[in-house]
């Protein structure tokens, strides 16, 4: 339920509904948010960079950072968007935890369950408690981050250029542009930086450009009404029939195909 401050809660199983190729779509959004896994395991790309994450694992990820999925079978836990809460610091940068002590765990569930009550409450007071349990969840976050070393925020010189790789395609995706485009844009090789996202993420350069490009474009067919040949433009692609040809090569179904059957 929504409020002025923005904040919403809900259940991770509902971020993966609409079929397999959602579930696994890479994605950012414009809010802040927390993921609390609570049951079962998988895998998550963010900001360019894969790990497995397992039961009692607390993944925040900055505005406009972008993730994927790749869920196990009974996944469980609870995605917090933070909306336009102002005030308590929270982290620039992505950051996986791995919470093994039952306290701390409890902790969190705690102030989680508090926003749930305040978000989807009416009473007196809501948002200034709404902004307290923020503050509370930050102070968490920096307690934690202080005792656990944080993988996707390590200083190592391949997860940096991984990051900036993915904040650069995040920016620039739908101009058409290739991968040795953000090679020189970030200084390096363009072998390098795919040799680089192979170590990272498991999949090269082209490949993570490539997914991001039609993740967007499986979107847009899905949730809008908007012509192929606009689609084609808004993504960079030179004509409706290239953006056509690739994406039956990459989704195994015409544009046209794909939106009537979802």
């Amino acid at each position: 339920m929504m409020h002025d401050t923005g904040i919403r809660l809900s259940p991770i199983s509902l971020l993966t509904q609409g079929g397999r190729w959602r579930a696994g779509a890479m994605r950012s959004y414009s809010s802040d948010q927390l993921l609390w896994f609570t049951r079962g395991q998988g895998r998550l790309t963010v900001g360019g960079t894969a790990r497995g994450f397992g039961a009692h694992n607390a993944v925040f990820i900055p505005a406009g950072t972008m993730y994927a999925f790749e869920l196990g079978a009974q996944v469980f836990g609870t995605a917090l968007f933070l909306g336009r809460l102002s005030g308590p610091p929270f982290p620039e940068r992505p950051v996986h935890l791995r919470i093994r002590d039952a306290q701390t765990q409890a902790e969190l569930t705690g102030i989680l369950d508090q926003l749930q009550r305040e978000a989807d409450g009416d009473r007196p007071g809501r948002e200034r408690s709404i902004q307290a349990y923020a503050g509370l969840l930050s102070v968490w976050l920096e307690r934690v981050m202080q005792q656990q070393e944080d993988d996707l925020a390590a200083n190592s010189a391949s997860r940096r250029l991984a990051r900036r790789f993915s904040e650069l395609v995040e920016k620039d995706f739908h101009t058409g542009r290739g991968v040795s485009y953000y090679a020189e844009r970030l200084g390096v090789t363009s072998t390098h930086l795919t040799r680089v996202c192979k170590q990272t993420c498991g999949s090269t350069a082209s490949e993570f450009l490539a997914e991001r490009k039609f993740s967007e474009a499986r979107r847009l067919l899905a949730d809008t009404r908007k012509p192929v040949k606009q689609i084609a433009a808004e993504l960079g692609f030179a004509s409706p029939a290239y953006f056509t040809r690739a994406f039956q090569g990459r989704c195994g179904q015409s544009p046209r195909s794909f939106r009537t059957g979802h």
